[in-house]
């Protein structure tokens, strides 16, 4: 199947695709009920698998046999994966594209950001000069074979995003990303300078970008909306308020009844939906009908 070409024809599409943020497999697992595309990002990679904030920790053969497993308990949805500056190393950089196109990936994200990174979210971002990281742009597209790329800018001189934004469109980068943009109006002058490109808009939790519907998000020109931690943040409180209950009811676990309560048989039977031999010939697992519906950050 050729995944890049599937998420390339839906982005093509009317509206703004949206690719939900997932950190683990079991996130991945929840939000494959209700959306059917997921965005593999950085942030919620190194917090759940290292415990480490996203600033240069990941490893890319940890990233890539995430790709494998979440490729292999979900044959049919999108797989965007976060590769940041495609771990510092030009070659290395292929290397991976050329790895994840395998194990099923339907696209990468690469970033023009030099070392130490940061966030896109974040203060003191520095960025690789222009040139440079056009250099190693084109060399991960003549990499790939069907796989889609996101070129990013994580550039925060006014003047410099629209320079970079514009050289981005230029080339044969599927979409274009500047990530960390603080208003509607900054919106507009991307879209305005990258021209006809396919643009993609990241939203997260707290971050510096407005908080937007994707019919908002549709009506400023983007096509593509990842979301990058809803899963992690919202485990987080979720954890949180588990545990100061679990405290406050001495060690008394809450009865699982009533709308929304997990127990171990709702858990079990979400997991088994991720066995390989139960999506049967067409590829598609039982009782999931990835649904495309309206998120809120």
């Amino acid at each position: 199947m050729q995944y890049g070409t599937v998420l390339r024809n839906e982005i093509a599409s009317a509206g703004t695709t949206p690719l939900i943020g997932v950190y683990d497999m079991y996130s991945a697992s929840i939000a494959a009920q209700h959306y059917n595309g997921f965005f593999v990002s950085g942030f919620g990679f190194a917090a759940s698998y290292y415990g480490l904030p996203d600033i240069g920790f990941i490893a890319w053969p940890d990233m890539v046999a995430f790709a494998e497993r979440l490729r292999l308990a979900f044959p049919r949805h999108h797989l965007l994966v976060d590769i940041d500056d495609g771990y510092v190393d030009p070659e290395v950089a292929c290397h991976v594209v050329q790895r994840l196109e395998r194990a099923g990936a339907s696209g990468v994200i690469l970033e023009d950001q030099k070392r130490p990174r940061r966030c896109g979210h974040a203060d003191g971002k520095l960025t690789l000069p222009l040139e440079e990281y056009l250099e190693k742009l084109e060399l991960v597209l003549a990499s790939r074979t069907d796989l889609l790329v996101v070129a990013r800018t994580d550039a925060t001189e006014e003047s410099d995003i629209l320079r970079r934004a514009a050289a981005l469109a230029e080339t044969d980068a599927d979409v274009v990303l500047v990530d960390g943009v603080r208003s509607v109006d900054w919106v507009h002058r991307i879209r305005e300078v990258i021209g006809d490109k396919p643009l993609l808009f990241n939203q997260i939790g707290g971050g510096k970008s407005p908080r937007l519907s994707l019919t908002e998000l549709t009506d400023l020109g983007v096509d593509v909306a990842i979301y990058s931690t809803p899963c992690l943040f919202a485990a987080h409180t979720a954890i949180e308020n588990a545990l100061v209950g679990l405290k406050a009811a001495d060690g008394r676990l809450p009865e699982v009844r009533g709308a929304g309560a997990v127990g171990v048989a709702g858990s079990t039977q979400l997991l088994e939906r991720n066995i390989s031999r139960h999506h049967g010939t067409s590829g598609v697992p039982h009782d999931r009908a990835p649904v495309a519906a309206p998120v809120g950050v």
